[in-house]
């Protein structure tokens, strides 16, 4: 288990806290009532700034409950906590929703926290890539009948 140190920023933030053991991600609250209108997005303070270990990485994605019930996201999903980042964890919130209003309450959980361990590339010039079968075919190139 990697230790990931935190700091609140303000009383009242919430630390990130799984829910069950097995979770892979860790809540995130809002610090602070807010509200979206529908197709609005805000950025939503949390109140904590965490220390990663060189190596790891924060991914912020959006709560499944609230994309499904709410069509509450991330519009930068998910967002990339990087090792040496110190400032405030801020997450981007968008209302997909066309008609509802979104409102939530200071300690609302509202994204998940997962970290993973990051594997670092050199990237290397070459003249010519290695063939595959698949070759350049992208964007829906796969699983598409004409």
């Amino acid at each position: 288990m990697v230790k990931v140190h935190f700091k609140r920023l303000d009383v009242n933030a919430v630390m990130p806290t799984y829910a069950h053991d097995t979770d892979a991600g860790a809540d995130l609250s809002c610090l602070e009532d807010f509200t979206l209108k529908p197709g609005e997005r805000k950025l939503i303070r949390t109140g904590i700034a965490i220390s990663l270990p060189v190596g790891f990485v924060g991914l912020v994605h959006p709560r499944s409950g609230l994309a499904n019930k709410n069509g509450i996201s991330i519009v930068n999903a998910p967002g990339t906590v990087d090792a040496d980042y110190r400032g405030e964890l801020m997450i981007n919130l968008i209302n997909l929703d066309q008609t509802e209003i979104f409102t939530a309450k200071a300690g609302s959980r509202i994204a998940q926290l997962v970290i993973q361990e990051v594997k670092f590339a050199e990237f290397l010039e070459v003249e010519e890539l290695d063939e595959t079968k698949r070759g350049n075919n992208g964007f829906g190139s796969t699983g598409v009948s004409n």
